[in-house]
């Protein structure tokens, strides 16, 4: 099916383009790998009368360190983050996630900032940013402020950008010393999207006993959240003693606004939520040493 007609814009700069958005409104879309709004435009289910891209936008790509925090550009592609040395060594669960994001065709093309923008409530890396606590920079008419990931996702492809902004930047600390990381998810057969997926960051103290967690779910509910029911019974715990993992793991489900679907029924999905916290907080915890 062939999108309804539209203009094309292809801003150079970040103002340039926030001056589009300004000019045209309500009646233009931002397009940054378009493997969410392009098939969208093609069914008519999205028909904006102006598409913004921002591939030629310097700036918005590319991966540094800043201290102890990597700083991801937003038009930066999964490809990209997948092979990325420094997130490689700094933070590799961000590569892990990005590597199994659709298929070669969409992480070639997809972006890291179109992703986190999207919000999907199935896709791979909110479950991740929540983990790993991101924070993302949004730039406006009155210049720039940073939102942490507690805040982004707010609801069914609803997050904390507003309409006048530009997603600019992505930060993401560093992994610390004792720190393992691990992303697992039971993926749908043709879109690989996540029917549940868990991240899972977890620190101990040398000795196995964790000092602290911090878990992210997407897939199941209608946006990614943290599992705190999961983090605090984790929190304190030995995690080589017997059954502390799979006792926190039950908590998985918890605070998760569970949707069935063609894929599962509420209970399928928060049973999937169990078993994966379980597997995830396992790897990370191996990681951690």
């Amino acid at each position: 099916m062939y999108p309804a007609s539209f203009e094309y814009h292809s801003p150079t700069t970040v103002k340039d383009a926030l001056g589009l958005m300004g000019k045209l409104g309500d009646d233009a879309k931002l397009l940054a790998g378009g493997h969410s709004l392009i098939p969208m435009m093609k069914l008519r289910l999205a028909q904006p009368k102006h598409l913004i891209d921002l591939r030629n936008v310097p700036g918005l790509k590319g991966v540094k360190e800043d201290g102890g925090t990597i700083v991801i550009g937003a038009m930066t592609t999964w490809y990209e983050l997948e092979t990325n040395a420094i997130v490689k060594a700094k933070c590799p669960i961000v590569s892990e996630t990005a590597s199994i994001v659709g298929d070669p065709a969409v992480r070639n093309l997809g972006t890291i900032g179109g992703g986190l923008a999207h919000a999907d409530p199935a896709a791979d890396m909110p479950a991740t940013a929540i983990a790993c606590n991101f924070e993302m920079v949004c730039e406006g008419p009155k210049g720039r402020r940073t939102v942490k990931v507690d805040e982004w996702f707010q609801g069914l492809m609803s997050t904390a950008l507003k309409e006048d902004e530009i997603l600019v930047e992505v930060r993401v600390p560093a992994l610390a010393k004792g720190t393992g990381a691990a992303y697992l998810k039971f993926p749908h057969p043709a879109s690989r999207f996540a029917i549940v997926g868990v991240a899972a960051v977890i620190s101990t103290d040398g000795k196995g006993t964790c000092s602290k967690a911090s878990i992210g779910v997407t897939g199941a509910g209608t946006k990614a959240v943290r599992a705190k029911g999961v983090e605090a019974g984790l929190s304190g715990k030995n995690l080589a003693g017997a059954g502390a993992i799979e006792a926190a793991a039950q908590k998985g489900a918890e605070g998760v606004d569970v949707q069935a679907d063609l894929q599962g029924s509420v209970e399928y999905k928060a049973h999937l939520c169990r078993v994966f916290a379980k597997r995830a907080v396992e790897a990370a915890a191996k990681r951690a040493g």
